[in-house]
């Protein structure tokens, strides 16, 4: 039975996260839409509406669920698993991820106001925080104690700076393009 779990759990925990990353390049493309002149703004900003809530409550929201039932089933099959030290941190991530995923939300909401509070550089960097969360919750499932947590935590910010480096690249390169 375990097994069966296990595989739904994956299956939308890959459709949960395909469905942040891409709900954040939607809100990325939206928030840049607002520098077109009209009309493309206003039929730009229709059209990421519609995306950015079909998105959100076919896809994301629903695989976040079905990942989190999969998961609390897991922990009740294996219920000793509470009590090790790299599943207690990993449900720390995953509440974190489940944070970002609000988050998201309540910017779905008030770009559907009109409220464009992040720039699209901004946005972008916020993309990477879920693939930060991504990483970390996935190498603690995978390597439970075979890893070190300092090499872990060391891991993690480096690989998170190289992302922000990345991002301010990419920016420049976009800048000197336009």
């Amino acid at each position: 039975m375990y097994q069966y779990v296990l595989a739904i759990h994956i299956i939308f925990v890959v459709c949960w996260m395909a469905g942040l990353f891409y709900m954040v390049r939607l809100f990325i493309y939206h928030t840049e839409a607002q520098d077109k002149p009209e009309p493309d703004r206003s039929i730009l900003s229709a059209q990421f509406e519609i995306m950015e809530r079909k998105l959100w409550y076919i896809i994301a929201t629903p695989s976040m669920l079905i990942t989190i039932i999969a998961g609390l089933t897991m922990v009740y099959l294996k219920q000793g698993w509470l009590l090790m030290a790299w599943l207690q941190i990993k449900l720390v991530f995953v509440v974190g991820l489940a944070v970002y995923h609000h988050i998201c939300e309540n910017k779905m909401k008030q770009m559907r106001k009109g409220v464009f509070k992040w720039t699209s550089t901004q946005l972008r960097l916020w993309n990477e925080l879920a693939t930060i969360f991504l990483f970390a919750i996935v190498f603690l499932a995978v390597l439970k104690n075979g890893i070190s947590w300092i090499f872990g935590v060391v891991g993690l910010v480096a690989f998170a700076v190289i992302l922000m480096i990345a991002v301010k690249i990419y920016k420049r390169f976009r800048e000197k393009k336009s």
